[in-house]
């Protein structure tokens, strides 16, 4: 359970660092709170897609990641991102990501920092 609390707050940050830093992925609200709050809920559904679906997305690739060296990641995090702010809109959070290849450089974003956070967050195993 530490674990998942864990990645989502991960993913929380990740996020608020791509909004931060992207002016094409926008979260919106009437307060501080309330935007707090759905940056967690999109955290959430963002590690649900990523958990559900990008598996198989990958393993439909699967010459695409061969074919590219992995670069391929790069769109499929994209595409994670933007199905997540269709879900988003779908579920009515305030939270939409503009475009393509600005959900490439949110991707790209996100999983460094996502990366980062993971290293430094205590995961819960100790």
């Amino acid at each position: 359970m530490m674990n998942f609390v864990v990645k989502t707050l991960a993913n929380a940050g990740a996020l608020a660092v791509a909004i931060w830093l992207l002016q094409d992925i926008t979260l919106t609200g009437e307060s501080t709170g309330r935007k707090t709050l759905t940056l967690i809920l999109v955290a959430l559904v963002f590690g649900v897609v990523n958990f559900l679906v990008k598996p198989l997305v990958k393993l439909l690739t699967l010459p695409l990641f061969i074919l590219t060296l992995g670069l391929f990641t790069l769109i499929v995090n994209a595409l994670m991102l933007l199905l997540t702010s269709w879900l988003a809109e779908k579920l009515e959070l305030s939270f939409h990501v503009e475009g393509f290849w600005t959900a490439v450089l949110g991707g790209l974003i996100i999983s460094v920092v996502s990366w980062a956070l993971n290293v430094i967050l205590p995961d819960g195993r100790d």
